[in-house]
């Protein structure tokens, strides 16, 4: 009879967030495949576990996945856990759950902490549809071309970023979502947490130049819905251009930038800015 294959969640940063189940499963099984073995050993000596440990991660998981199975197969019970949060979140455990459906082997989740979701219920933006991204492309042209396609999404955005990526980012984030609400999520159940709210513009501006550790998540609240009203448009594209303006962007790159945040041309905000400025006062 075929064993069963467990996907054990394990803290993302505090150990004392590990489940009660997820212990007892950890210890019951007959294998633990993990993503680095000296990581999740230290997670077990704290619970006092002794167990064996395979290695299972994106350089090995075709040809482990399959080793994984032919043990399932022959009667025994495996783990799967990575380093931190969800087993299949960013991180490698699909291939095998896949193998594992295919056979007839039983799967059982045993659920935990996944680090966008933490992410998202501190953010104080909305939890009712929520879209993850993983990790944003390295390349800055690809990094844009992700953004342009999600950024129509009705839903609060997420994604796991590196730090030293981090401003340029948020930067580009704001570029092609335009300048939404966000937050930005790091250490999460760490000593070192923190939660930092604001838009996407003065978020790239207050970490840019600084160094920036950390497991990081970006969280993006949704496109707006409601159409620009005209009297807020004239009032609130001036004010807009000068609160980027102060932020250090030049006058040129504030204007195109405002502009596509009110839904309108180059051309069409500059004669809007220009008529509002120019409109002589009442006598």
């Amino acid at each position: 009879m075929p064993g069963t294959l467990y996907l054990v969640a394990t803290p993302i940063g505090n150990l004392q967030d590990i489940t009660l189940r997820a212990i007892e499963t950890l210890r019951a099984v007959n294998v633990i495949a993990c993503e680095d073995t000296r990581h999740t050993r230290n997670l077990l000596t704290h619970l006092r576990i002794s167990n064996t440990l395979v290695s299972y991660h994106e350089h090995n998981e075709f040809e482990r996945a399959e080793e994984l199975v032919d043990r399932l197969l022959a009667g025994e019970s495996v783990a799967i856990v990575s380093d931190a949060g969800t087993p299949g979140i960013s991180d490698p455990g699909f291939r095998i759950v896949q193998r594992a459906a295919e056979v007839g082997v039983t799967v059982i989740p045993i659920p935990g902490p996944a680090a966008f979701v933490t992410a998202v219920t501190a953010s104080g933006l909305g939890t009712d549809s929520i879209f993850f991204g993983g990790f944003l492309p390295s390349k800055k042209g690809e990094r844009r071309k992700r953004l342009e396609e999600v950024k129509d999404i009705p839903s609060t955005l997420t994604f796991y970023e590196a730090p030293h990526r981090l401003a340029k980012s948020l930067a580009d984030c704001s570029d092609v979502l335009g300048d939404r609400p966000a937050a930005v999520a790091r250490e999460l159940t760490k000593m070192h947490e923190e939660i930092i709210r604001g838009r996407l513009t003065a978020l790239a501006a207050s970490f840019a130049g600084q160094p920036v550790k950390g497991e990081i998540v970006i969280v993006i609240d949704r496109k707006s819905s409601e159409p620009v009203k005209k009297e807020s448009m004239e009032t609130g594209l001036p004010e807009r251009i000068a609160e980027l303006e102060a932020t250090g962007m030049d006058q040129r790159s504030a204007l195109k930038k405002a502009a596509k945040e009110f839904g309108l041309t180059k051309s069409e905000a500059y004669r809007k800015v220009k008529i509002k400025r120019g409109k002589p006062k009442d006598r």
